[in-house]
């Protein structure tokens, strides 16, 4: 017997949040564009394109939460739960791109190299801060409980970083004239992008691809059902995730000869036993005459 938990979010000041900060980063990364070829800084330019991913994100996010709430249907019996693993693959992923190809042309300014005005480099770097920073704090709320939010987030606040750094670059510029701190920053942004966006990835495919949580032992789990009274052996055990909210369990349970009614006592002592030890929200229970499969296998 399946049972169905609902995680409710507050819509409105979830969705005006994504909202302020999406017209947020727009804003910003024409700012930033304009002021990296104006200044010749292609970190400021870098940080440009990761406000623009971050403007995108925001929406892919966006819709899909909005997916995500959609009621299920005879074609989409699980709803649309998974469109927001989809949403943190594509975000990450493009992240991902994004960074290898700044790393490329950084290496490139090591060899030549350009002029750069450190000034407006400082002066658009210290805007593009503040506005990643008002973002950031937006989205922080729900980021440690649900991967597309973390990706969304995760965006946000490697600009800030970003920025932060450009700042620090544009003081190096301008004080000591060393513009080869320029691609330097770049490739090290892009490096530490690249480590936290690999770690979404690997989540996000993760539960897509339906493996067992990492923070959950299968084998624990079917220690403690075995110890179950009248349980005799659990077996066909599946675990995966559906999304950050819901984790699906299923499995065989052997018990004795006994009629249907009894089980449904043995039944509940398992729902409670998963949800409250291992916050396991969906559970599919097939139960089995232990000594009518033994005689069976005979």
């Amino acid at each position: 017997m399946a049972h169905d938990h609902t995680h409710a979010r507050p819509r409105g000041e979830l969705e005006n949040r994504f909202l302020v900060t999406m017209v947020l980063n727009f804003l910003i990364t024409i700012v930033e564009i304009v002021g990296g070829i104006l200044s010749g800084s292609l970190s400021l330019l870098s940080d440009a394109i990761h406000n623009f991913s971050d403007g995108v994100a925001i929406i892919v996010s966006y819709i899909a939460i909005r997916l995500s709430r959609k009621p299920r249907t005879l074609k989409y019996t699980f709803g649309l739960k998974r469109a927001e693993i989809l949403a943190a693959i594509i975000n990450a992923s493009t992240l991902i791109v994004i960074s290898f190809f700044l790393i490329k042309e950084a290496i490139g300014r090591f060899s030549n190299p350009t002029p750069i005005t450190g000034a407006l480099m400082l002066g658009v770097a210290a805007v593009g801060l503040v506005a990643n920073v008002v973002g950031t704090v937006l989205l922080r709320k729900g980021s440690d409980r649900n991967i597309n939010m973390r990706a969304a987030y995760f965006h946000l606040l490697s600009d800030a970083v970003s920025s932060l750094a450009v700042i620090i670059g544009a003081v190096f510029i301008m004080v000591f004239n060393i513009t080869w701190i320029d691609p330097a920053l770049t490739i090290v942004i892009s490096l530490y992008i690249l480590k936290e966006t690999y770690e979404i990835v690997k989540e996000s495919v993760n539960v897509v691809m339906m493996s067992t949580p990492a923070e959950i032992d299968i084998t624990e789990v079917q220690r403690a059902l075995e110890e179950i009274p009248d349980v005799k052996n659990i077996h066909h055990v599946h675990l995966w995730k559906m999304n950050d909210a819901d984790i699906h369990f299923e499995a065989h349970i052997d018990v004795e000869d006994i009629p249907v009614s009894r089980t449904e006592g043995i039944r509940g002592e398992i729902e409670r036993c998963l949800h409250d030890r291992y916050d396991i929200t969906h559970t599919t229970l097939q139960f089995e005459c232990d000594s009518c499969r033994t005689k069976d296998l005979i």
